[in-house]
């Protein structure tokens, strides 16, 4: 077997999508819509982000999460900043004084998701 996808209920798969597109720096599929029950980002490794548009809304903390990292010649904070300036909000401040830890943010749907620091950072 393989993972074929990680999928992400949400009310509006479009518009959830269209920030990741965003936070990530990979379109969307070309086929996607606003309206659409469903939306898809192909990573260039690994699984893609499918977006599946669900009558329910969000009620309690992910089960499971999302771990981003900066690129090189990006930083962690300068990451989270562009994050929030995106629409995410922040969920929990746990970086420490020697630069160690993570930021837990979260989407515009408030899926939780972390940043940690590269590998270029420490």
């Amino acid at each position: 077997m393989h993972l074929h996808a990680i999928t992400i209920d949400c009310a509006d798969a479009h518009t959830l999508a269209t920030f990741w597109s965003q936070a990530l720096g990979h379109p969307l599929d070309p086929q996607d819509r606003p309206g659409d029950p469903e939306a898809l980002i192909r990573l260039p490794q690994g699984p893609p982000l499918l977006f599946i548009g669900v009558p329910e809304p969000k009620t309690t903390k992910n089960r499971l999460h999302l771990d981003l990292c900066a690129d090189p010649g990006a930083t962690r904070e300068t990451e989270v900043a562009r994050l929030r300036d995106l629409g995410a909000t922040l969920a929990e401040d746990r970086r420490e004084g020697d630069g160690s830890g993570w930021v837990v943010l979260r989407d515009p749907e408030g899926h939780e998701f972390c940043v940690v620091r590269g590998d270029h950072e420490r």
